[in-house]
């Protein structure tokens, strides 16, 4: 029985979302069926130290992660500088052979987090590895051997300790896909709106609902599409629907300050064109996301979607309050009207919509706004189809967040099951809660500046 070699890595992690990191490392090793073995436990620091079976494993990781910075093939490690040279003066001539030849350039890379050095003192820190056997000539720009050097200071960086608290020393493997940042980012993409979402989040989503090439992934709150454009890079075919007809045709108003009208092309179509992914495109359709139009057996593998709060977009459904009849004639051009569409039925339908059209395994992505003082896991949606995999929370201010919620589907539906409706004031009237404590928050800043504008002035201040 042969014994498999596990090689040990550092992933050195972007420092934001700091809460999405781990949910992302599970769903992609789970995606690429990689075996990950922690040497310390996942925290708040960005970076892990993790042991995997071959290289191979750890450019297959990377090549998805957009939290990773890089990861580096570790060959020390510790909290004393003397103690990681005696680690690298340890290893042997036949370890940095491959590494060390007279044929390949190489660059020392002098890294600090949490503080700063000085082009001397980084100089003087690359000199003190000279021990090394390098053989080949130095190359700055673009090495074949890039040898990385890291001290680390903390999370504080305005209260930075005279010593690092740990120093790791390796060879930078590949970096992550952080690149994918500034190539989907907002600033360029042609067709956008008021709450489209991010690059970085929507690649995180992608990666929770384990996209590969071939799915067919859908967003039913689909807006200006920014959820599937991550979704198409990684392979898959996307559609959405959206209950906003002039969204989806581009006749809202714009929402760049300098332009007074869109331009006539703009749709999602030409966002997927921007980016050479036309060909992942299915269709995006104006539809109520509550009275869902599909036949039973549709399928999908992913559901990734950001539904409205109600605050800069208003949560709508098909209705009225009324029962008008409407004649045969009045049918072909009868738009109908709309009515609130609470959040406790919206995420109870959108739970359903998921257990009864995704495939076994699939996932459901979405965020859900929530109170932080009034948060309580257990009033998060459920539903007996639905396994609550990861719950990543995004801080938006001091009283308000949203969290990431990765549901899996683990049993077939049945007709009697439905959602469970779990749900306290806390979701339910989230806006009227979010616009409350607006209006709280204005009237306490009101009373303050009216009392430090005519409050009494002490002796000490004459």
């Amino acid at each position: 029985m042969c014994s498999v070699s596990w090689k040990k890595y550092l992933l050195w992690f972007a420092h934001d979302l700091v809460d999405f990191r781990l949910a992302e490392m599970k769903s992609l090793l789970s995606l690429l069926c990689i075996e990950m073995k922690w040497v310390e436990e996942p925290s708040d620091h960005p970076f892990w130290i993790v042991q995997m079976q071959s290289d191979e494993c750890v450019k297959k990781l990377a090549s998805r992660s957009i939290s990773l910075r890089g990861v580096i093939d570790l060959w020390a490690h510790s909290d004393c500088i003397e103690d990681l040279h005696k680690q690298l003066k340890k290893l042997d001539h036949d370890f940095y052979k491959p590494y060390f030849q007279p044929h390949l350039s190489f660059k020392v890379e002098v890294e600090t987090f949490s503080n700063h050095l000085s082009m001397a003192e980084r100089v003087e820190k690359i000199e003190s590895f000279s021990y090394l056997p390098l053989a080949g000539p130095v190359n700055l720009k673009n090495p074949d051997v890039k040898l990385w050097f890291m001290e680390y200071y903390g999370l504080e960086p305005n209260n930075i300790p005279d010593k690092p608290y740990l120093y790791y020393f390796g060879r930078w493997m590949i970096d992550g896909q952080r690149h994918l940042i500034k190539e989907f980012s907002l600033k360029t993409r042609k067709f956008i709106g008021n709450t489209s979402m991010d690059a970085q989040i929507s690649v995180l989503m992608a990666n929770q609902a384990k996209v590969k090439s071939g799915d067919l992934v859908m967003d039913p709150f689909v807006g200006t599409g920014s959820l599937l454009v991550p979704a198409a890079y990684f392979g898959a075919y996307v559609l959405g629907t959206d209950i906003d007809y002039l969204m989806l045709h581009g006749k809202t108003r714009p929402s760049r300050i300098q332009q007074k009208v869109r331009e006539a092309d703009e749709s999602i179509h030409s966002n997927l064109w921007q980016y050479g992914l036309q060909n992942q495109y299915i269709d995006v359709v104006v539809a109520d996301s509550s009275l869902p139009l599909w036949v039973k057996n549709f399928e999908l593998d992913a559901i990734i979607t950001d539904p409205p709060y109600g605050i800069r977009e208003p949560t709508e459904r098909v209705g009225t309050h009324k029962t008008p009849q409407i004649t045969e004639e009045q049918a072909a051009t009868h738009i109908p009207s709309k009515i609130d569409y609470d959040h406790d039925h919206l995420y109870q339908d959108l739970l359903n919509f998921a257990a009864k059209h995704l495939k076994l395994g699939g996932r459901l992505v979405t965020f859900i706004p929530i109170l932080r003082e009034l948060y309580c896991e257990e009033n998060l949606p459920k539903h007996p189809c639905l396994n609550l995999i990861s719950n990543s929370e995004q801080i938006l201010s001091a009283h308000i967040s949203r969290r990431l919620l990765t549901f899996e589907k683990v049993s077939i539906e049945t007709n009697n099951e439905v959602g469970e409706r779990t749900f306290t004031p806390n979701l339910e009237n989230f806006r009227d809660k979010y616009f409350n404590h607006c209006e709280e928050s204005r009237a306490i800043r009101r009373q303050k500046n009216s009392y430090h504008k005519w409050a009494p002035r002490s002796s000490t201040d004459e």
